[in-house]
């Protein structure tokens, strides 16, 4: 105590701190920190820690960084009137959802011109580290390929999934709905977007078709492209991300104007044919015996 008190009281005669102290900044207070799928996943923030004394200070740094994993030195020395400069680099996960982290570096002088100091005390500086959102999904089809007959009503089911790290809204449409028109299909969106939680079930959407009535045969293939777009991505990463699932569709059958009627006509023309198959059988029984003839006179 004799020691610190001495070298207090020649500080203060000069006008300087007496006491062993220590204070820290960082810059940026704002770390972005990217963790989409082949990011870095890191982020850094430059302390730099001054001494105000006449000492030459052992300054032990402590970080909490909110759950983030946190690369620092245990142990800086200062000179006096001097200053210092290290780094504090923090990592996320891959994937992990998109918010802010607060980060706190802690620094205390531990010793001064090799005398411990148990009662300096600590000071600290805040930064805050952003987990900065990305989009990412996925699209499935139900049925990759189906078959259908001419002027036939179907519902198609697509599965969108958000596999990015916030919540997100996905524009969906048909990429080649004109060519599809163009050859008499008819295609309805009952939802032209969706909003999904991140890693949440997927969402079902519906593509109504129905496939063209031309007159006679047909027997020919079709493609539909389904496509969901990241309504973030076209807002801020400034690059659409997308998904397209392609389908087959198989249309092949007969198509008559009135032909819904077939089935009705048949069974009137079965029951014609069979009424007169009676009539004939009918006639031909009375062929075989005919009427007794009476005898004159009787």
């Amino acid at each position: 105590m004799s020691m610190w008190a001495g070298a207090a009281s020649n500080a203060a005669a000069q006008g300087v701190s007496p006491n062993p102290t220590v204070s820290v900044a960082c810059s940026p207070a704002a770390i972005p920190i990217e963790v989409h799928p082949g990011a870095a996943r890191t982020g850094t923030t430059y302390c730099t820690a001054t001494n105000p004394t006449q000492y030459v200070e052992d300054v032990t740094i402590t970080v909490t960084a909110g759950g983030l994993a946190v690369a620092h030195p245990g142990l800086i020395t200062v000179g006096a009137y001097d200053s210092a400069t290290f780094e504090v680099v923090v990592r996320g996960d891959n994937r992990m959802a998109e918010g802010s982290r607060s980060i706190t570096i802690t620094a205390r002088v531990t010793s001064a011109s090799g005398i411990p100091c148990t009662t300096c005390p600590s000071v600290q500086s805040s930064v805050m580290a952003t987990i900065m959102q990305f989009s990412r999904l996925r699209v499935e089809a139900e049925e990759p390929f189906k078959q259908l007959r001419p002027n036939t009503d179907y519902i198609f089911e697509f599965k969108v999934y958000n596999d990015g790290n916030a919540y997100d809204r996905f524009n969906i449409d048909i990429v080649n709905r004109d060519d599809l028109e163009e050859k008499d299909f008819q295609i309805t969106l009952p939802t032209i977007s969706t909003e999904i939680e991140p890693q949440a079930p997927a969402d079902k959407m519906r593509v109504m078709m129905r496939t063209p009535k031309i007159q006679g045969w047909t027997d020919e293939y079709h493609q539909l492209q389904f496509r969901a777009t990241s309504e973030y991505s076209v807002r801020t990463e400034g690059v659409p991300n997308y998904q397209t699932q392609m389908i087959t569709i198989y249309v092949r059958g007969i198509y008559l104007p009135g032909f819904e009627l077939m089935p009705s006509l048949s069974m009137i023309a079965l029951g014609a044919a069979f009424a007169a198959r009676r009539r004939n059988h009918e006639e031909f029984d009375e062929s075989l015996n005919p009427s007794p003839i009476s005898a004159p006179g009787l």
